[in-house]
């Protein structure tokens, strides 16, 4: 399974959104600042995520994600 998911700064209320295999080791990742992007933003609260089959749906989803329209979808139906 691919996730694609949404973590919230609990530092600054940004938003974080990526995907992965492993759902539990990679939030751990984000909030211990092993990943580079979002360690200056932790900690993180996980406020979504979708489970995928498939790994390209789960990529062109989180693209989808990640554009103004994408924005604008997340802040409306998850955040």
């Amino acid at each position: 399974m691919y996730y694609v998911y949404i973590l919230k700064s609990q530092k600054d209320n940004s938003r974080y959104i990526g995907v992965t295999k492993d759902l539990k080791r990679r939030i751990q990742e984000h909030n211990s600042g092993s990943a580079k992007y979002s360690s200056s933003k932790r900690p993180y609260k996980l406020v979504w995520y979708c489970a995928f089959i498939d790994e390209k749906k789960a990529y062109d989803f989180e693209k989808y994600l990640k554009s103004s329209s994408g924005y604008a979808f997340t802040k409306k139906r998850f955040l």
